[in-house]
């Protein structure tokens, strides 16, 4: 992929989400939902619907819980059936993570899961950014079959960890795609750019106004309950900026 032709792939929660996004030509999609912590498996009817509305790629994150990346066997065998769920609609890719306890890549899991999902492309996510060692981490990613890897270049936000991100690019020499992620907007887009990545991940949602004109304040449904009458989308002014400023 050329550096004139960068692509811009919107990680998406809802279907009016996915709408925005691709009004305003994103490249690809990331499907998931619950973006407040860091994304999860979206249903089966979220799925369907996306990838039968876009004309463009939708990659599905497969995470079946928050927390952290080490999984039981249950949730490897969950994680397996919902990337073969994937694959049977439609999706051009899937997007997972897979740490050892001692905060290694997990080599083998992540092989058996790369092999489940061919031939759909397989990004190793965010999980990178809590791993220890990431130029060991990347070796093992790239020789896993991962197709692309989705890092915020471990800091908070793309933007703080640029350094690493153009590092494992260099590193990288294109045996796999390094797309920067995380805080990714208008305003640091440029800098980004500069890294040397031709591929860039972002969200760029806004909260909407809820439908609910009642609320039972002293009833909590989450552990944070100003989030209970919020809904986050995607925006179109958010991703259109960004998208402009590719097109240049």
């Amino acid at each position: 992929m050329s550096k004139l032709n960068p692509i811009l792939e919107v990680c998406t929660n809802s279907f009016e989400s996915v709408c925005e996004a691709v009004d305003v030509g994103a490249d690809r999609i990331e499907l998931c939902t619950h973006l407040s912590c860091g994304g999860l498996t979206p249903s089966a009817g979220l799925l369907q619907a996306a990838i039968e509305f876009c004309t463009i790629p939708v990659n599905v994150l497969i995470r079946p819980r928050s927390g952290n990346f080490c999984y039981s066997q249950h949730e490897l065998d969950e994680i397996a059936r919902d990337i073969v769920v994937a694959k049977n609609a439609g999706a051009a890719g899937v997007v997972c993570g897979f740490l050892t306890p001692d905060g290694n890549i997990d080599a083998e899991q992540t092989l058996k899961m790369v092999a489940i999902a061919a031939p759909m492309s397989f990004t190793f996510h965010r999980a990178f950014d809590v791993c220890i060692n990431p130029f060991d981490a990347l070796e093992t990613i790239i020789a896993a079959g991962c197709h692309r890897l989705l890092t915020s270049g471990q800091e908070n936000t793309a933007a703080e960890g640029k350094e690493l991100i153009a590092k494992l690019i260099t590193q990288a020499n294109g045996r796999i795609i390094v797309m920067p992620g995380s805080g990714v907007n208008a305003n640091t887009i440029d800098s980004l750019l500069a890294t040397g990545a031709t591929e860039f991940h972002m969200s760029g949602t806004v909260m909407k106004t809820s439908a609910a004109t009642n609320h039972q304040s002293h009833v909590v449904l989450s552990s944070n309950p100003e989030v209970d009458n919020q809904v986050w989308v995607t925006s179109s002014e958010k991703v259109g900026a960004v998208k402009r400023f590719l097109g240049k």
